[in-house]
């Protein structure tokens, strides 16, 4: 029981490193709850502490900056001084380390240990052979993840997060700058808003209704407020200072103004870094599936290895020699080269991806992308053309009004949140309609941030007469909830039950026609006030409302049709009310089987809502957990999920698929929450990503499904012929050989072509049928080694102890022959090389194999490895061994898909 556990830890840790650069980050973050309760160096908590009593004076002169930032000249003298804002964890490994990490698999290792055993009893050729096999292994790997880290970083690059800084030495006296979060030093001001990952440690200057997730670091499933100013007390613990702010975590709603306390591995989440990729994260699918299969071969290995000793030592009566051969089964049955070929289909994979507009930023994400068979997204930006425009600005009772054009205005220009495509379209309608004077009526006074619970943003403007007004924009719903006026021409009247189903007549045939709507509020303050609340959000005015329209894609409909065909089932879940997203989905062609809204869906527990997801297409007037608790729930029901999104309601949702997706527009935390990214926000390019995350992952299961019903196979045919001959069917170092040159005709399968067929529907991980392929096909390969056994017994006469070289080079040449061939054969349901092209990199690498093989048996090479020439008379038998070989195997594989399929 103790190994079964070391094995599969062995495989795990293995895998987790596959490639290992990719998936550092991520295990950074799986461990950072943990450490962070351990705590980090005394030196960092107490620079935390002091940065956190400091005045905001004491703050500049300890950093050597200023209220306008520093300049640039500043800037890159600091960067010299502290190094770029990298995590060390995150970095490269050095080559050593490197050579070192690809070496140590579970395979590697006991081949290594095979080879040692083989070399302690004199058995040095075997040994040599065994060497060989390890070091191309691990230099084929190692070369693999090289390249592949190499793209992964000019990937990771194309989308990489920036931070906003206030640079100095401009004649506006500060002017702020979009830099990478790399080119970060101690004493930038960076300034905040919603979506933004916190891209250092940092000190707050000011702030407003300013809420930050830091459930990476402290495991509060709720946001924590934060403000500015030096604290009162004397905290112990710099987690729960609240003026910082902590490299790692985001900004959920609010805005700020903050400078750079620490960057890279002066920061908390550099300090806890090294603790937390030292420990092991539990594995996620791809890794599952992997160690599986591992675990199914290397079990078998286990098993048949001891059978081979104790038939080969009672019917030899030499144990010595059948441990030694049984020594050579073990090594012919590892896998060896099942890590380089993930390797390298997955960097395959990126890069052509990559082609395609299509960023991965975890390599494994490919075969999830593969996998997933539901795809859960927004509406926005997917099937709408992502260009909205103000279609209409009307007050309560559906009249035009150039009152709520000014006031939603107002509110858009003013803010300085998080601005999205809606402000902009309202100041763009401002702009087509020259109101611009009106902005110098008006000067700002404070703001109000808009967030996902309430659904709505204030600002407050004064005019020139000092009477201040504060003016508030959001979704119909939470609107109505804080007004208790309605405006009604130049009159203000009570918001009676009457008025409220008149505004849902009108709102309704809005959204009738498609249209997003949103609500403009308003109300008289103190414009002497120096700070505001949302609960100054009450006693509102509703003004009227701006009306938005989101034309569908062209593509829309089409990439639709696609992603069907493919096996890919698309829900909608947006945060829109029902009646817009139906009609979005009807203009696409889209089926609504059913649609749920949030309000519904906090009445289900888990299972009810199981049930539920399964036959609705669309759920609207979503919350963030709501969309996550979606997507958990179609996972547990066995799917393969994906969702897209790119706004800061998508980020739960991003995390809880199996397969995060965002574009390179999206806000910072749905970009650091994404596998994939897509360059252009369109479910075309995203089918296009389909179909190369599953061509991707059905190359990797060549090797393994050949590998594995090859090694069946061959220990069938040795048992057999271990109980009838007189001597061994072949010597050691055949195996060894054997599996070596096998190995190398497996190198350019990631380079394969991929059959249409196998392009249609999802593919995953299915162990089960794995065992099944692998005993129904190998012994088929059984079937011709026996005929061979009986060729070189009864034809050539090779039935004694002084002809046995000539009987196990006879089987020699068949036996990498016919594994040769095999790969063609089991790498599609259709007839080879007629229907069904490799590509010219295998066919090449097959025919020189082969040569290899055949030319041997002629050269002196033969004497060193004690083969033999074989008569005139053998070759046209081997074209009939081979020619029976692969008829057969066509045959059973027809009758095989039309009982099992082909995955």
């Amino acid at each position: 029981m103790m190994i079964k556990i070391y094995a599969r830890q062995l495989f795990t840790r293995f895998y987790r490193h596959l490639p290992r650069r990719l998936f550092q980050r991520d295990l950074m973050l799986d461990g950072l709850k943990t450490n962070a309760r351990r705590g980090v160096p005394a030196a960092l908590a107490r620079i935390c502490l002091e940065c956190a009593q400091a005045s905001v004076p004491a703050l500049y002169m300890r950093f050597a900056s200023r209220p306008q930032g520093l300049d640039e000249a500043e800037a890159a003298a600091a960067r010299r001084r502290y190094g770029l804002n990298n995590v060390a964890a995150e970095q490269p490994l050095t080559w050593r380390r490197h050579l070192w990490a690809c070496y140590r698999n579970p395979f590697n290792i006991l081949l290594t240990v095979l080879g040692i055993v083989s070399y302690g009893t004199d058995d040095t050729i075997a040994a040599v052979v065994i060497a060989l096999m390890v070091m191309i292994a691990t230099l084929l790997n190692f070369i693999q993840e090289a390249r592949s880290n190499r793209a992964a970083d000019a990937l990771k690059a194309m989308v990489s997060n920036t931070a906003t800084v206030l640079r100095a030495g401009r004649p506006d006296g500060g002017v702020y700058h979009e830099i990478a979060m790399d080119q970060l030093v101690p004493g930038d001001i960076v300034k905040l808003a919603a979506g933004d990952m916190i891209p250092a440690d940092l000190r707050l200057l000011q702030a407003r209704d300013l809420f930050i997730g830091q459930a990476a670091l402290t495991g509060e499933a709720l946001p924590v407020e934060k403000k500015a100013g030096a604290l009162n007390d004397r905290p112990t613990n710099p987690l729960e200072c609240g003026n910082l702010c902590f490299m790692g975590t985001n900004v959920i709603s609010g805005t700020a103004l903050a400078m750079v306390i620490g960057t890279g591995d002066r920061t908390w989440f550099g300090q806890l870094a090294e603790q937390s990729t030292s420990q092991c994260a539990p594995p996620n699918a791809f890794q599952l599936g992997i160690s599986r299969v591992s675990w199914l071969l290397i079990r078998f290995m286990l098993v048949m290895t001891p059978v081979v000793l104790l038939v080969n030592g009672f019917t030899k009566g030499d144990w010595w020699e059948a441990a030694l051969f049984s020594l050579s089964v073990a090594v012919g049955l590892t896998p060896e080269m099942l890590p380089m070929i993930v390797t390298s289909s997955l960097a395959k994979g990126a890069v052509q991806l990559s082609r395609q507009k299509v960023i991965v930023k975890r390599l494994d994400a490919i075969q999830n992308f593969g996998a997933m068979d539901i795809l859960c997204t927004d509406k926005t930006g997917t099937l709408t053309q992502d260009k909205i425009v103000l279609a209409s600005h009307i007050d309560a009772f559906g009249h035009r009004s150039e009152r709520v054009l000014e006031n939603a205005w107002l509110n858009s220009h003013h803010q300085t949140g998080l601005k999205n495509l809606l402000d902009k379209a309202v100041q763009e309608k401002m702009a087509d309609d020259a109101a611009g004077p009106a902005l110098a009526r008006w000067r700002k006074i404070d703001e109000i941030p808009f967030d996902f619970e309430r659904r709505r943003m204030s600002v407050i403007v004064a005019d020139g007469g000092g009477q201040a007004h504060l003016i508030c924009k959001g979704a119909l719903e939470e609107m109505l909830g804080v007004c208790s006026r309605v405006r009604h021409g130049d009159q203000i009247v009570p918001l009676s039950a009457g008025l409220l189903a008149q505004i849902g007549e009108v709102t309704a045939g809005l959204s009738l026609q498609g249209l997003r709507v949103v609500a403009v509020a308003a109300r008289p303050v103190a414009a002497d006030r120096g700070d505001f609340s949302r609960l100054d959000e009450s006693d509102l005015i509703l003004e009227g409302y701006i009306a938005f329209l989101d034309p569908p894609k062209e593509s829309a409909a089409p990439a639709l049709e696609a992603l069907a065909k493919h096996g890919i089932q698309v829900k909608i879940l947006t945060g829109d009310n029902e009646r817009v997203a139906a009609k979005v989905c009807r203009d696409v062609g889209l089926s609504v089987n059913r649609m749920l809204t949030g309000d519904e869906i906090e009445g289900m527990d888990d299972r009810q809502l199981g049930l539920i997801a399964r036959v609705t297409t669309v759920f609207a007037k979503l919350t963030p957990l709501q969309k996550a608790r979606i997507v958990s729930a179609l996972r547990r029901d066995g799917h393969v999920v994906g969702f897209m999104g790119d706004g800061i309601n998508d980020a739960p949702a991003l995390r809880a698929a199996d397969i995060g997706i965002s574009v390179d527009s999206a806000v910072d935390i749905a970009k650091e929450a994404a596998d994939i990214i897509l360059l252009e926000k369109s479910l075309m390019v995203l089918e296009e990503g389909v179909i190369e995350g599953r061509r991707t992952f059905v190359n990797m299961m060549k090797y393994i499904r050949m590998t594995a019903s090859s090694n069946f196979g061959n220990v069938f045919s040795v048992l057999v012929a271990s109980a009838f001959l007189p001597f061994l069917p072949m010597l050691p170092l055949h195996l060894l050989v054997q599996n070596l040159i096998y190995d190398i005709s497996q190198i350019a399968i990631p380079f394969d072509k991929v059959d249409e067929e196998q392009l249609r529907r999802p593919q995953g991980w299915r162990s089960g049928e794995l065992g099944r392929f692998m005993v129904f096909f190998g012994p088929i390969s059984s079937i011709f080694d026996i005929l061979t056994f009986g060729l070189m017994w009864w034809v050539f006469k090779a039935n004694t102890q002084e002809q046995q070289g000539l009987f196990q080079t006879g089987w020699f040449v068949v036996g990498v022959l016919s594994q040769t061939l095999i790969v063609h054969m089991l790498r599609t349901r259709k007839i080879p090389f007629l229907q069904s092209r490799p590509s010219w990199a295998l066919g090449v690498t097959t025919l020189a194999v082969m040569m290899a093989t055949i030319g041997m048996t002629f050269t002196p090479v033969a004497g060193f490895l004690h083969l033999q020439a074989l008569p005139g008379g053998y070759w046209p038998w081997l074209v009939a061994i081979l020619a029976g070989y692969m008829a057969l195997v066509q045959s059973m594989k027809g009758w095989y898909v039309r009982r099992y399929g082909w995955q």
